[in-house]
């Protein structure tokens, strides 16, 4: 009995032992199957391109900026839930505009609206400029003599607050002989709007000299005033001060022109510039038909080329009127990563 049981335990042992070699010598043998196989494999495919291809070819070093009309404020967020998604979003600045009310407006006190530049300080964003919509209820160059020095106090009060807030640069529509998405708007005769605009500009110039502002004459177009970056330029020069400069606005002339080819002529007396876009293919220019960056017909190379040829460094702040209905944070994201893209920072 006793030589059967040794028997009996010799071969479970050695069928233990074949088992472990057989497993060791299968796995090895898989191992070495897949080894070669990848090998052949990697032989036979040829070698994926990237997917995903470079931006621009070299960086600019210019700022991103956005005008605070493209987030729903003051109706859905705060200003300091503005400021904070445009930090997060990558911008280096925000375009602020001034309201008849609000926290940023004309009632506001000189605290109120230095707690305002705090706050951008705080959240670590810059404040890239100074807008408002105000310059078309209260036009520079009206027919209405009450309607002008009411345009013409609010414009002093902006020069104020944009020193109050800690930036430099104000942006100034200087008149319009007409404005079409003004209601009940009374035509002015241009060669009068052109001599009411240079007595506004004149007349502020000594407060934005005083307080270091600059007084940023921006190209509207349709307007029906300095159509062309001729007369933008001689209006510019005529006030021989330093702190009279251009605010370019791409969208603006991109009905009937090129941005590019202003760019060149307008030169160094380019202060502060909004991007806007715009597709040629639509036959309707309101505020209504501008586009999400990259989604238009704007050669945004050549313009970003031709800025930085003229020596611009400045704020590149996009300007739009429709905060998204659902969802805005996504425009603010895409509108950053689109400007990656023209600014070379994307690899």
């Amino acid at each position: 009995m006793s030589s059967e049981n040794d028997v009996a335990v010799n071969l479970q042992s050695a069928r233990r032992q074949w088992l472990a070699q057989s497993a060791a010598w299968g796995a090895a043998f898989l191992a070495a199957q897949k080894l070669s196989g990848g090998a052949e494999r990697a032989k036979q495919t040829p070698q994926r391109q990237p997917v995903r291809r470079k931006s621009s070819s070299r960086r600019y070093e210019m700022k991103k900026s956005i005008n605070l009309w493209a987030f729903p404020y003051p109706g859905q967020w705060t200003l300091k839930e503005c400021f904070e998604l445009a930090k997060d979003a990558g911008f280096d600045g925000v375009e602020i505009n001034l309201d008849l009310k609000g926290e940023f407006s004309a009632e506001s006190t000189d605290e109120d609206i230095r707690q305002v530049g705090r706050l951008a300080e705080k959240t670590g964003i810059g404040i890239s400029g100074v807008c408002s919509f105000l310059f078309w209820p209260y036009p520079l160059t009206a027919n209405n003599p009450a309607q002008r020095k009411k345009g013409i106090e609010l414009a002093i009060r902006m020069v104020e607050a944009t020193a109050l807030v800690g930036s430099k640069d104000l942006l100034v529509v200087p008149g319009a002989v007409y404005a079409s998405w003004v209601e009940n708007f009374d035509p002015v005769p241009i060669d009068l709007c052109d001599k009411r605009a240079r007595e506004a500009v004149r007349t502020l110039l000594p407060k934005a000299e005083e307080s270091g502002v600059f007084l940023n004459i921006e190209n509207i177009f349709v307007n029906g005033f300095l159509f062309s970056p001729q007369e933008m330029n001689e209006f510019v020069d005529s006030f021989h001060s330093k702190y009279v400069r251009i605010h370019f606005d791409t969208g603006n002339i991109m009905e009937y022109q090129f941005p590019e080819h202003w760019i060149p002529i307008l030169g160094k007396r380019i202060q502060n510039t909004h991007l806007k876009e715009w597709d040629k293919r639509t036959h309707e220019f309101n505020l209504h038909t501008f586009r999400t960056l990259l989604d238009g017909t704007t050669n945004w190379p050549a313009v970003i080329e031709a800025l930085d040829k003229v020596g611009y460094r400045g704020y590149l702040t996009f300007e739009y009127f429709h905060p998204f209905s659902h969802y805005p944070e996504a425009l603010i994201y895409q509108t950053s990563d689109a400007l990656d893209w023209m600014l070379g920072r994307k690899s």
